[in-house]
């Protein structure tokens, strides 16, 4: 892959040669570290409790069931330098909201190349706790909450050992319906079953 020196702190970094054909010409000037540094979520901070502004870089998933549990969607969008670098979305006929969140996580760990610092935001509060927080203690008990089973357990196994596996990637909690472009067009992402 080829490499890049950030202008900010001097840290080499690389993006896969399938993204820079797609942009001839296109020199990025940052790191993704550096890129995202104090921009904070409105109404929210990210995971490393720094704010931050409307995000032009990462990628944003979203997903939902109308009614839960009903049929429902999911979608995931990558962006970098506010450029749409790939997409996916999908559709369940009988699921729930949480499912749908979760299976957006999983589009997220397709859609970044190995090994690209970059953040994978969600609307869901519960599915990034889930996988930053709780995910580690559950698994450490045998996959069993103190309460009870744990739900979505296909869907939360895979998701967290995804993540693990992918140091690189920082999962973050973005405010829904805050007027954030990306997050906005993931949530369409997620919708378009409905016109499908």
């Amino acid at each position: 892959m080829p490499g890049f020196t950030c202008s900010d702190c001097g840290a080499g970094f690389s993006l896969p040669q399938s993204i820079l054909d797609r942009y001839p010409g296109w020199q990025p000037s940052q790191c993704l570290t550096c890129r995202n540094r104090g921009k904070p979520v409105r109404g929210g901070s990210g995971s490393t409790g720094a704010p931050i502004d409307d995000p032009v870089s990462g990628v944003f998933t979203d997903g939902g069931a109308s009614p839960n549990p009903g049929p429902g969607g999911w979608g995931a969008a990558y962006v970098v330098d506010d450029v749409l670098i790939a997409e996916e979305h999908g559709y369940e006929p009988a699921t729930t909201n949480n499912r749908m969140e979760l299976t957006a996580l999983l589009g997220a760990l397709r859609l970044v190349p190995a090994g690209v610092p970059t953040t994978v935001y969600s609307d869901s509060n519960l599915a990034v706790r889930t996988i930053n927080e709780w995910a580690a203690g559950w698994e450490r008990r045998g996959w069993r909450r103190k309460t009870g089973p744990v739900e979505n357990l296909d869907l939360v196994r895979t998701a967290y050992e995804g993540f693990r596996l992918r140091p690189e990637l920082d999962l973050r909690w973005i405010k829904a319906h805050a007027g954030f472009k990306w997050n906005e067009y993931a949530d369409q992402l997620a919708n378009r079953w409905r016109e499908d």
